[in-house]
């Protein structure tokens, strides 16, 4: 089991972009590893590492910006409910890939990173 304490305290440390970066970079990942049937339990462990980063994200940014995550958190949390069966249809999870896809630019963009 991870230890989110120690995972928490490190992903503080960045400034609000940067942790929005790495958001957005576990959601390119979840798009990346759903093309594979392989690799079901990393996409699951993803979208709870996801989940965290946007509970102890949403905290430091605006209005506006706090309720896009916890909408995003609350599509993982959909994902999540029903993942086994998402997983084993192809055409979910090519679903999946491309919401992630569009969600990771999403985040990238607010980040402010790419300006």
């Amino acid at each position: 089991m991870r230890d989110w304490t120690l995972i928490r305290e490190r992903y503080l440390r960045d400034e609000l972009p940067i942790r929005l970066g790495g958001l957005a970079a576990n959601l390119a990942r979840i798009k990346s590893f759903s093309t594979h049937a392989a690799n079901y339990e990393v996409v699951e462990s993803l979208l709870d590492e996801s989940k965290f980063f946007i509970e102890w994200t949403a905290i430091d940014a605006d209005l506006n910006t706090a309720a896009e995550l916890v909408e995003l958190q609350i599509q993982l949390a959909r994902w999540q409910r029903t993942w086994a069966s998402i997983w084993a249809d192809p055409a979910q999870r090519l679903k999946i890939v491309e919401e992630s896809r569009l969600w990771s630019e999403r985040v990238l963009d607010m980040s402010g990173l790419l300006r």
